[in-house]
């Protein structure tokens, strides 16, 4: 019976459908610069949280826009493109890993979230976003639960910034050789714990995260 729950909760999860009804309900009380924004990199051990806040056009929604974890690389690199050029705005923000060290995960995902916002060539009149509400933040906002799967806006700023993301991770493969990090884009995979285990954590990775060691030595240094 529980195993049979369990399934059923799971079949719920996956059957939200991506569209417009946040941003619509927006538009009705009156907002018109709905931004959405989401995060990725939160559980990596290596290198920066990246979050994007995206204004699409409602009108021009690019077709195919889902939560970033459902879609192909290549799927995110083609829409990311087309997001690119029918939003109304967009900005992308890092946070780099000796921060996230300073003043945790959690608080350094939410500076992200605020520099996106804050890069947006118009201030957006109302947020959308993913399963947190933005401290310190005046403009009005709504969290909704699952939203990179819920909210077109969402899931917009999800596949713009994985894809952002993606490519730095994929761009330090070269510079911090030994670690996997084109395939694992810094996440806590067995051959990164390895590399993580023989190498030690490099000058990018989150030293206050478990699985990577805050006594072993820098390469290099």
């Amino acid at each position: 019976m529980e195993s049979s729950r369990s399934q059923l909760a799971s079949s719920r999860r996956e059957s939200f459908a991506c569209d417009q009804t946040f941003e619509q309900w927006a538009v009705l009380l009156g907002h018109r610069r709905i931004a959405g924004i989401d995060e990725v990199g939160r559980g990596a051990l290596f290198g920066p949280v990246c979050a994007a806040a995206v204004t699409l056009n409602l009108e021009k929604v690019p077709a195919g826009i889902d939560d970033s974890k459902k879609l192909s690389p290549k799927q995110r690199e083609v829409l990311a493109e087309k997001i690119r050029d029918t939003a109304l705005d967009f900005s992308i923000a890092f946070v780099e890993a000796r921060i996230i060290d300073d003043i945790n995960i959690l608080q350094a995902t939410f500076e992200a979230m605020r520099r996106a916002v804050q890069g947006l060539r118009r201030t957006p009149d109302f947020l959308l976003c993913d399963s947190v509400i933005l401290p310190g933040c005046a403009i009005p906002q709504r969290s909704i639960v699952k939203g990179d799967a819920r909210s077109v806006s969402i899931a917009a700023a999800s596949i713009i910034a994985k894809v952002e993301r993606d490519r730095l991770l994929s761009s330090l493969d070269a510079k911090y050789p030994g670690y996997d990090l084109a395939n694992n884009m810094g996440y806590g995979t067995e051959k990164h714990l390895k590399a993580l285990s023989v190498l030690g954590p490099t000058d990018l990775h989150r030293r206050t995260f478990r699985g990577v060691s805050v006594d072993s030595p820098i390469p290099g240094c």
